[in-house]
C-alpha cells in the first residue's frame, strides 16, 4: 500500500444468492480523492461500501484501512470513518437532537451514551452541526417522525458532521432528493472549505451515485458492474460510450464521445 493510500480492496469477493455481489475486486483509494461510484442495480455498490466500513465482511480477500485490516479496527479508528446509507438509520423514538448526538458515540463513554438517551445533551455542539447541514434551531427537540424527507436526510447528514469522520462513505444520498436539494446535500458533501473554526471536513469521499450528469463534481469516477470494476477514470475522460457499456444501453440511445 502506498503511503498515500488510505483504503485498499485485494482481490475481495462477497457471495450473493445467485451471482457474486463482489467479484475478486481489487482497488484504491487515495487520501484526499473525491470518488463517484457508479453502476446499475445489483453492481455491487452498496455492498462496496458496506465492506469498506466493516458492515460486512468478505468471503474472500482482504480491506485495508491505512494499511490495518478494517476488521481489526479499535473504535476510536472506526470514528473516522463515516456513512451515510441510504435509508438514513435515524433511530425514530429519538429527537433530532439525540439522533444528531449519536455520531458522536464513537469518541464517547457509555454513560455519555445512556445520557444521550434520557436528555439533551450538548446542544451547542448539535446546533452547530445542524447549522452546518441547513437545519434551524427550532428543529433540535423536535422527534424525527415530524420530519419531513428533505430534512430526515439534513439530519443523518448533521449527524456525520457530529461525528467528524476523514472518510465519508455515501450510499445513494441523492436519489429521494428533488433537483435544488440535489445540488445543495452534494455542495455540502464535497465542500472543502470550513464554515468555522470548528468545522471539521473529510479529506476523502466517496458517494455512490445514480446520476452520471453529475460526475464533473468529483476526482475520480469509478464503475461497478456483476461486482467488478469495470471504470476507473477521471470524469473529464468519460464519455457517454464509456457509460452506456457500464450501463448496458442499447448502442442506438448512446451518443459517442460526449457526456450525457
Amino acid at each position: 500500500m502506498n503511503s498515500s493510500t488510505v483504503l485498499e480492496f485485494r482481490n475481495v469477493s462477497l457471495r450473493g444468492r445467485e451471482t457474486p455481489r463482489l467479484d475478486n475486486l481489487s482497488l484504491r483509494i487515495e487520501a484526499g480523492e473525491l470518488i463517484a461510484l457508479l453502476g446499475p442495480s445489483g453492481a455491487g455498490k452498496s455492498s462496496l461500501l458496506a465492506v469498506a466500513n466493516g458492515s460486512l465482511r468478505p468471503d474472500g480477500g482482504q480491506v485495508l484501512w491505512n494499511n490495518t485490516p478494517v476488521h481489526q479496527l479499535k473504535r476510536q479508528q472506526r470514528r473516522t470513518i463515516g456513512t451515510l446509507w441510504q435509508d438514513l438509520r435515524l433511530v425514530e423514538e429519538l429527537s433530532v437532537a439525540q439522533n444528531v448526538n449519536s455520531g458522536a458515540l464513537g469518541r464517547r463513554s457509555l454513560g455519555w451514551a445512556l445520557a444521550n438517551l434520557l436528555w439533551p445533551i450538548e446542544r451547542n455542539a448539535c446546533l452547530l452541526c445542524l447549522s452546518q447541514a441547513g437545519l434551524p434551531a427550532t428543529l433540535l427537540d423536535r422527534p424525527v417522525t415530524s420530519l419531513s424527507g428533505g430534512q430526515r436526510q439534513r439530519v443523518a447528514l448533521a449527524r456525520l458532521f457530529r461525528q467528524r469522520p476523514e472518510f465519508v462513505l455515501a450510499d445513494e444520498p441523492l436519489s429521494s432528493l428533488d433537483p435544488a436539494l440535489v445540488h445543495e446535500l452534494l455542495n455540502m458533501l464535497l465542500r472543502r472549505d470550513p464554515i468555522n473554526d470548528h468545522d471539521v471536513l473529510p479529506s476523502t469521499t466517496m458517494i455512490c451515485l445514480h446520476r452520471p450528469d453529475l460526475i464533473g463534481r468529483f476526482d475520480r469516477v469509478i464503475g461497478l458492474r456483476q461486482g467488478r470494476v469495470a471504470l476507473d477514470a477521471s470524469p473529464d475522460s468519460v464519455t457517454a460510450c464509456d457509460l452506456g457499456e457500464l450501463y448496458a444501453l442499447p448502442a442506438r440511445t448512446r451518443s459517442d464521445g460526449q457526456h450525457p
